[in-house]
């Protein structure tokens, strides 16, 4: 998969007519998995609400004036149960996702045992929960890690428009902190918040992702357990 797309290139994709977009992504997967297999994937929202970031676009931060009330993180037994529901479900890969800046080492134990029961499933396990530093990246891996999902929001140059609690370059050092303990990592991008399309293909040029990820996305479900669960697009596995 190319990794050196020019500004000017991202910029005539996303100048494309969706339904051109979609036959396009429909190629890809049919040239890297069976036409008609997708994988089911369920996200639960381990703790909700009350993030001191001011992500412009996320109503679980504390400074959004969505109404959303502050929880405390969830119980492993209630996680691993969720997961169990899950699985029974149809769903091959279950993810975390906790509201936070990043996580306080206090938490770690907690989070650490979600990912191992979830493991020990025979599920693939999945987390997104802010900033990470290296120790927590490597005790995340050990728990039974797959896949840590990150949202580096929009390109350098525009990104005090969407946040100002963080920098760029806070979000590319995550990333390189779950790669370098041997975790893949999914990186998202809000083009949503972009001035132009060379916004987005500035953000994908300066960003170069690992190897691991360099795959095509397959789809995901809503998960019916819960409803603070939450539905994204991961990279595959295989």
């Amino acid at each position: 998969m190319r990794t050196d797309w020019t500004r000017a290139e991202i910029a005539d994709l996303f100048d494309l007519p969706f339904t051109e977009l979609v036959f396009r992504a429909a190629e890809v997967h049919r040239a890297n998995h069976a036409p008609g297999e997708v994988q089911l994937c369920t996200l639960l929202s381990i703790k909700t609400g009350g993030c001191p970031e001011d992500c412009g676009y996320c109503s679980q931060s504390a400074h959004a004036k969505s109404g959303l009330k502050a929880e405390k993180l969830m119980d492993v037994d209630a996680v691993l149960a969720a997961a169990a529901e899950a699985k029974a479900a149809g769903s091959q890969r279950f993810c975390m996702g906790a509201a936070w800046r990043e996580p306080k080492d206090r938490d770690m134990g907690k989070v650490c045992a979600m990912v191992a029961g979830v493991k020990a499933m025979g599920l693939e396990t999945c987390m997104t929960l802010g900033m990470l530093t290296g120790d927590q990246a490597r005790a995340l891996k050990d728990a039974g890690l797959d896949y840590y999902n990150h949202n580096i929001d929009t390109s350098p140059e525009h990104y005090g428009d969407i946040i100002s609690t963080r920098t760029f370059q806070e979000r590319l050092d995550t990333l390189e902190e779950v790669r370098g303990r041997g975790s893949a990592s999914a990186a998202a991008g809000s083009s949503a918040w972009a001035k132009a399309a060379t916004t987005a293909s500035a953000s994908s040029t300066r960003w170069r992702p690992c190897r691991a990820i360099r795959k095509a996305c397959r789809s995901t479900r809503w998960c019916r357990s819960r409803a603070r669960c939450w539905a994204t697009c991961s990279p595959a596995s295989g």
